[in-house]
């Protein structure tokens, strides 16, 4: 495992022991909600059914479709604030 996996998966684990993980998730969750990401995402998915047909798409493939349209639809500044408390949190157990 090189340098970089190492250290991500110390992180990783270190977000999960303190409960920083479950915390950073229910505030993307929360803050998706407040603008309305969900919505657009469902009815993205709706129309790429429509448009392939529900019986010629797979969950996979719609998978495959919307995600990077879902990662386009999540705000900057969600994603800012997300960076920011995981810089804080790495900041708080620099000993990792």
């Amino acid at each position: 495992m090189d340098t970089d996996a190492q250290m991500t998966a110390m992180i990783v684990q270190k977000l999960i022991e303190t409960g920083e993980g479950a915390r950073l998730q229910e505030l993307l969750r929360a803050k998706l909600f407040e603008c309305g990401w969900k919505d657009q995402l469902k009815a993205h998915c709706q129309d790429v059914i429509k448009e392939k047909g529900v019986r010629h798409v797979t969950a996979a493939e719609l998978a495959a479709e919307v995600t990077p349209r879902a990662r386009a639809l999540v705000p900057d500044s969600v994603k800012e604030e997300l960076l920011q408390r995981i810089s804080t949190f790495l900041d708080r157990h620099a000993s990792l």
